[in-house]
């Protein structure tokens, strides 16, 4: 079987497939991803082939570009209103229509059996729904946008859709869910459980991690990740947050800081120690709760350690998963920066987390439920069984692209 990948040019939008990709592979299954240099960096690092197209998008640069100095982008645009929520389709819906003749005619040429994508990329439901190919959608965590942006954009893009001989823009035939059932949204769009299966790089285990395999008796650990968005939180807040979480009594704190950022932080307490960027799977076995932004691999590997986690959230789906998160009891979330800039806030949920047991309970949970749901070799296999019931894909004469 013949599987086109196709990626939002946004490295965290790509990792959550990798494992799946590996499964397929594995099972003996063609594998391409097509995407824009962004992703291309992941795909290599993944071993996996891939095709470039286009240039860089940079969507860090976007999310950064009129915000005001030493302002975060919670602080400047504060979180939306639910119904305001399908509008971050908008910007995909664009992305779409400018890249969609080039992205089908790589898949004409290709002819693929499957097409799965991340569930803002709608080029991949216009040339599915074209070649007669199955679209399938994989979530990267709590998905509370992908449906509304999906109703959002449809307007938008009808006209495009009627050019092509489209009732519309289509959904996906399968939604890929790899959220615990306890940590969905209740009313949510349902999706296919897949396993969630932490993969953010390769990396070296560290020596401090081999020495140190379990939480150790008289100190808790506590990891500290901004991910990619780091540069979003700005300096200030992350220095004034490692030090109000360093003040907890007993507490050290092991934070992901790459430079720039570490030299332009300055010294940290002693309780702080600032590693380069690594997979979190690595070490997480060693920690005791999650301290973190909200991003979709950081909470879902933390919820596969089984940690209790404090969400700071900053954009999108990171307030979702932070409430979802509190919900389940696994967590607490502010999504006021406000909240988030007061250290007795932030400092007393932290010692919550690590001293009321039913945190740490809740967490424990979630991470029996995610070890419980089908791994990724068993989604490949009915993949390709739902591959072969749509049957072989149109001739590469199809036309996919939009023409003038």
């Amino acid at each position: 079987m013949r599987v086109l990948v196709i990626s939002t040019p946004v490295p965290t939008h790509f990792l959550p497939l990798v494992p799946l990709l590996w499964a397929l592979r594995a099972a003996g299954h063609e594998v391409t991803v097509l995407g824009q240099p962004d992703v291309l960096g992941a795909v290599r690092a993944g071993g996996l082939t891939g095709i470039r197209i286009g240039e860089s998008f940079d969507v860090n640069a976007m999310l950064l570009k009129g915000l005001p100095e030493d302002r975060r982008p919670l602080q400047a645009r504060p979180r939306p209103e639910p119904e305001l929520i399908g509008g971050y389709g908008r910007l995909w819906g664009a992305h779409a229509t400018s890249l969609l003749d080039r992205y089908a005619g790589v898949a004409e040429e290709y002819r693929p059996e499957l097409i799965l994508a991340d569930p803002l990329e709608y080029c991949s439901l216009i040339i599915g729904a074209r070649l007669g190919v199955p679209v399938v959608h994989h979530r990267w965590t709590v998905d509370a946008i992908s449906g509304p942006a999906r109703r959002f954009v449809r307007p938008d893009l009808q006209e495009l859709c009627d050019r092509l001989g489209l009732p519309g823009l289509p959904d996906p035939a399968v939604l890929l869910d790899p959220c615990p059932p306890s940590l969905r949204i209740p009313d949510g769009e349902p999706g296919v459980p897949v396993r969630y299966v932490p993969y953010s790089g390769g990396g070296e285990v560290p020596a401090w991690v081999r020495a140190d395999r379990g939480p150790g008796a008289g100190r808790r650990r506590v990891a500290v990740s901004l991910g990619n968005t780091l540069a979003l939180h700005g300096e200030r807040f992350t220095r004034d947050l490692l030090h109000t979480l360093a003040a907890r009594p007993g507490t050290e704190i092991v934070v992901t800081l790459p430079e720039p950022y570490r030299t332009a932080i300055g010294p940290l307490p002693d309780r702080v120690t600032a590693v380069d960027p690594l997979p979190l799977h690595l070490f997480l076995g060693t920690c005791d709760a999650m301290v973190h932004h909200g991003g979709a691999g950081t909470a879902m590997t933390a919820t596969a350690f089984g940690l209790p986690q404090l969400v700071l959230p900053q954009l999108a789906d990171h307030f979702p998963l932070g409430d979802r998160l509190a919900a389940t009891g696994a967590g607490l979330s502010f999504d006021r920066a406000a909240q988030q800039d007061d250290p007795r806030i932030v400092g007393e949920a932290l010692d919550d987390l690590l001293s009321d047991p039913r945190y740490a309970a809740s967490a424990r949970g979630l991470a029996a439920e995610t070890a419980a749901m089908p791994p990724p070799s068993a989604v490949a296999a009915d993949l390709a069984d739902l591959a072969r019931a749509a049957g072989r894909p149109r001739e590469a004469s199809t036309q996919c692209g939009s023409r003038n």
